[in-house]
């Protein structure tokens, strides 16, 4: 299975038309289970002092690691540039499911990262935040991460990917991603 992670909880953000676009080409690409999680979706309860033990985590956050976290063997991170770095939701995202069956959650398996920015860098730094982080978890990072750098001059009115070149890389990523 392979669980795509929509990184930010910013109502109305464009790092999920992106995600989308990533969805339908691993949906027609993958011979394997594809689900999604968007941060948008994270309830609110887990935020709490006791959060880092396994005792203390959330239900919550417990049944969306079960689900989405613990089944996968590749995670695929569609995450925007906020402040030089991840956002701070999916690295607290991150810490509130490493408490409870660590290794089971991440080692062994596998990440791609896909960076978005409005910006001209893509989110590089961002990236290289998230890969030290994951290695630190012992996920192997894919190392084709995209940046995807001036996404707004890269979309149509609706929203929609129009650039060819940038739908011709992330359908690359895809395949590679795929095969690695």
């Amino acid at each position: 299975m392979i669980t795509l992670i929509c990184g930010t909880n910013r109502r109305g953000n464009e790092t999920e038309q992106i995600t989308n676009f990533i969805h339908g080409l691993l949906l027609k690409n993958a011979n394997e289970v594809v689900k999604v999680y968007k941060l948008t979706d994270l309830p609110v309860d887990f935020i709490h002092p006791e959060m880092y033990s396994a005792d203390g985590q959330a239900r919550s956050i417990s049944d969306i690691q079960d689900e989405y976290m613990l089944p996968a063997s590749k995670f695929w991170f569609v995450f925007p540039e906020y402040n030089g770095g991840i956002p701070g939701i999916l690295k607290l995202f991150l810490d509130a499911i490493s408490v409870r069956k660590l290794k089971k959650t991440f080692a062994g398996k596998k990440a791609c990262l896909t960076g978005v920015s409005t910006g001209r860098a893509g989110n590089l730094r961002g990236m290289d935040h998230l890969t030290n982080i994951l290695n630190y978890l012992q996920v192997t990072v894919f190392p084709n991460r995209l940046p995807i750098s001036s996404l707004n001059s890269l979309k149509d009115q609706d929203g929609e990917i129009k650039d060819s070149y940038t739908t011709q890389v992330l359908e690359n990523q895809v395949k590679e991603f795929l095969n690695f």
